[in-house]
């Protein structure tokens, strides 16, 4: 059993005229996070192996006030760890029969603005060929460099990426004009793909969602001998105006970061063309989708059917 990821929301018909690098009301934000999966079968389950990213990460720009998750049947088993990339995974083993399997993570979340000295004077004006990790200050980030088994870059992603990142140009403006750049020349179009997807047939079809873009986004880094990792989340929206918030009506959403001189990881949301703002929930990282699925597992049954619900709601608190 896996989830599939899926944007956050479609992008409006008429796209902004520019990045957009700060929300017009930045500020600390704090969000109560339900995301719920409910998987039904039309025979009983007599064995369920499940594992799920659905914690969000603490970090200096997020903090994790509380956090639960909730799986029912109630499992014989279960354990909690961090895996290579410092993400809080979840083990489970449900034995007990059963037709309806339900996970459920629910967190309360506070989140900053993306800190200004990431993007200020220095970062600003530094090109983007010095962000190659190399020595002791980019070993811990070397393997984000690598491209994927079976390879992701080919001659069209480096052609695309050739032409942002020429030389001397500033790391900050070149990853705007690639954020910018796919959120142009893409259009977003759910259904469109699915988690196995390649980067290769997104970049002919020129279409897909948000997993995509991000993935298209980090192939492209690397083609350029960047460090770049993907990341996954949710994103808080807003109800058009004059219309109430539609409650688990949102989505997990995911976008990429570069690794910077310093230690710094620049967050950046292609399909919404900005960077990542005090809007996003960073659960997990890795090198791709494949790192770090909300929910996968392996069940022992004799049904031919099933059927998967998801539900997440992204609630700001006052």
């Amino acid at each position: 059993m896996s989830e599939p990821t899926t944007a956050a929301a479609a992008p409006s018909a008429a796209k902004p005229l520019s990045f957009s690098e700060r929300t017009a009301d930045s500020r600390t934000r704090t969000y109560r996070v339900v995301h719920s999966t409910r998987y039904t079968y039309d025979a009983p389950v007599t064995s369920s192996y499940g594992r799920c990213y659905l914690a969000p990460r603490d970090l200096p720009e997020q903090r994790v006030l509380e956090h639960a998750i909730e799986v029912d049947p109630e499992p014989s088993d279960r354990s909690e760890g961090v895996d290579a990339f410092g993400n809080t995974d979840t083990f489970f083993h449900v034995t007990t029969p059963h037709t309806v399997l339900a996970v459920t993570g629910t967190s309360l979340v506070e989140v900053d603005p993306l800190d200004a000295t990431i993007t200020g004077e220095g970062a600003a004006v530094a090109p983007w060929e010095l962000a190659r990790p190399a020595g002791a200050a980019g070993a811990a980030a070397t393997q984000y460099r690598l491209d994927l088994e079976p390879p992701e870059i080919d001659d069209a992603v480096r052609e695309y990426a050739a032409a942002i990142f020429t030389p001397g140009k500033p790391l900050v403006e070149a990853v705007r004009d690639l954020t910018t750049g796919i959120y142009t020349d893409f259009r977003y179009h759910s259904g469109s793909t699915s988690v196995s997807t390649r980067v290769g047939t997104v970049m002919q079809r020129r279409e897909g969602v948000c997993q995509d873009f991000a993935r298209v986004a980090i192939a492209c880094l690397r083609s350029r001998g960047l460090a770049a990792r993907y990341v996954s989340g949710y994103l808080a929206t807003e109800p058009p105006p004059g219309q109430d918030r539609v409650v688990g009506a949102g989505a997990t959403h995911a976008w990429a970061a570069v690794w910077m001189p310093g230690g710094k990881w620049l967050p950046f949301d292609p399909t919404n063309n900005k960077f990542v703002d005090e809007r996003h929930v960073t659960v997990a990282w890795g090198r791709d989708y494949e790192d770090v699925p909300p929910l996968r597992g392996v069940v022992y049954t004799e049904s031919r059917q099933s059927r998967i619900a998801v539900s997440v709601d992204v609630a700001p608190v006052a």
